[in-house]
């Protein structure tokens, strides 16, 4: 019996850890949410590029229909977003469908689709659509985009 103790103590310390990681999951799915929905927030507020890319990383990454390559770093994303700021289209609308946080550790991906509205330069209000994942790392004890996929939904997809 007593050589059956150990594997026991593991088995009930697992199952009481257990709800207590899935709370800390939740906790993270909230803040990485809130995150890319703050960011909407501040893209349709018109906010400074340094306001809308505050929870990036310096190291950030992106894949997007927009650009053939990847882009590499945040600077690159501040100068795109200052570009950005002088447009007329402006997203006048922005929702999360389907979200779901996978959190490993350190790291936490969100994959969602974004169903969005743009309104260009004549006032005419279209639907903007992707099917998205964000990568977040938490840096000093801040969770920081480190990462994005941004890919347009059509076809039969």
């Amino acid at each position: 019996m007593r050589r059956f103790l150990p594997f026991v103590a593991i088995g009930v310390a697992a199952l009481v850890a257990t709800p207590a990681l899935a709370q800390s999951n939740q906790q993270v799915a909230d803040q990485v949410i809130a995150l890319a929905k703050a960011q909407w927030a501040a893209e349709m507020a018109n906010a400074s590029p340094a306001e809308i890319l505050k929870d990036v990383a310096d190291e950030y990454t992106e894949f997007s229909a927009d650009y053939p390559t990847r882009l590499d770093g945040k600077a690159i994303q501040m100068r795109m977003s200052e570009a950005y700021s002088t447009a007329a289209a402006r997203p006048v609308a922005a929702e999360m469908v389907n979200p779901k946080v996978q959190v490993y550790g350190n790291v936490a991906i969100l994959s969602y689709n974004y169903v969005g509205l743009m309104r260009n330069a004549d006032g005419e209000v279209s639907p903007s659509l992707a099917k998205s994942t964000r990568v977040y790392a938490n840096q000093g004890g801040a969770w920081k985009l480190v990462h994005a996929n941004f890919a347009p939904v059509g076809g039969d997809n």
